[in-house]
């Protein structure tokens, strides 16, 4: 799995998004999320880059394509682990990373990469 990313627990991405931790445990389940066990601990934790700013100043949300790429990535077979370590990877075809792509607005491409794994 990549590492260079900042990881936050699910109590700090609550607080970064101004949301009940029960709300974002909702995200998970929903799949709007998805986290990985990381740490000492082997807590929940979501990437950093999952979040982007909101229309507030000084508040985050979760970044609006993400959903739609786990989706794909889960009806692929993907577990939560597999799946953020996708996002993170470098991907050839993309050019970066999928995360990357879909914070720069190339939702269409990572989701044509995203759909070419499940065949």
């Amino acid at each position: 799995m990549v590492d260079e990313q900042n990881w936050l627990s699910l109590p700090e991405v609550a607080e970064a998004t101004d949301l009940q931790l029960r709300t974002v445990r909702g995200y998970l389940r929903d799949r709007v999320l998805v986290a990985t066990r990381r740490g000492e601990n082997n807590a929940l934790a979501v990437p950093e880059g999952f979040l982007v700013p909101g229309e507030e100043t000084g508040t985050l949300i979760v970044l609006p394509s993400l959903r739609g790429t786990i989706t794909m990535l889960a009806d692929s077979g993907y577990g939560d682990d597999e799946i953020v370590d996708w996002l993170l990877r470098e991907n050839d075809e993309l050019g970066a990373t999928p995360l990357a792509n879909l914070r720069d607005g190339r939702t269409h491409a990572v989701r044509r990469a995203a759909q070419a794994l499940a065949f």
